[in-house]
């Protein structure tokens, strides 16, 4: 399902490719310096050592272990580092294609819109969702406008764990039609006679643009900003 929407977000800024590559060569560096020390710690250390008791081959080897051990972490974090680098790179890729389309996250509004066909018939249509952590034996869903009287009931039996969208066409318990415009809504999940606290409203929104920084990757939605990990689907 793809959302239409016209939002006035800055366009974010393109993806750095080049700074894997410069941080690769700068950890490089920083381990070939730290060797370099190492070595002129040890040549002094064997220049100025006593003749009548030199350093014995134990002694050596230990310290020459340490600096491969020391070596070797450094060589860790710096494919780690790389790997973190390819990673986030990765995950804007992935968000730049969300761009145009609606994703569920958290949040309690149903916006209901109205449209009308070359026939001149007016159809009603609003999408939001629900996410549950634990089965339901049965879910009600209660629809409420502004004044906070409820407008619409729905009703789900025997639901699983998981994330569902779901569409409601406007039209009121008294079999009528729900004017266009904003609403909420509340969700009871039960279990064996006990109400689930672990039930999740979620709400529709449009994504306009990607941004990248030191927070991660940013989603600049028609309801706000969101990270990646915020979406629950995506329609």
């Amino acid at each position: 399902m793809t959302i239409s929407a016209v939002i006035d977000t800055p366009v974010a800024a393109p993806v750095n490719t080049t700074s894997n590559t410069s941080n690769t060569s700068s950890t490089s560096n920083d381990i070939g310096a730290d060797q370099d020390k190492f070595m002129k710690l040890l040549v002094t250390q064997l220049k100025n050592q006593d003749p009548l008791n030199p350093m014995d081959n134990a002694a050596m080897t230990s310290q020459l272990a340490q600096l491969s051990t020391v070596t070797g972490i450094n060589k860790v974090n710096a494919t780690l580092e790389s790997l973190r680098t390819d990673q986030a790179a990765s995950q804007s890729l992935i968000a730049t294609n969300l761009i145009g389309k609606g994703v569920l996250v958290k949040g309690a509004g149903v916006e209901l819109s109205t449209s009308t066909d070359d026939a001149g018939k007016s159809t009603s249509t609003s999408v939001f969702g629900i996410d549950l952590a634990s089965p339901a034996e049965s879910v009600t869903i209660s629809i409420q406008d502004k004044s906070g009287a409820t407008v619409r009931t729905m009703s789900m039996k025997s639901t699983d764990v998981g994330t569902y969208p779901i569409t409601w066409d406007g039209t009121t318990d008294g079999k009528t039609a729900a004017p266009a415009g904003a609403y909420t809504f509340t969700v009871k999940a039960v279990s064996a006679g006990k109400t689930l606290t672990d039930s999740t409203a979620l709400q529709l929104a449009a994504v306009a643009s990607v941004s990248t920084g030191s927070g991660g990757v940013k989603l600049n939605t028609s309801l706000g900003q969101f990270a990646m990990s915020d979406v629950k689907e995506v329609l």
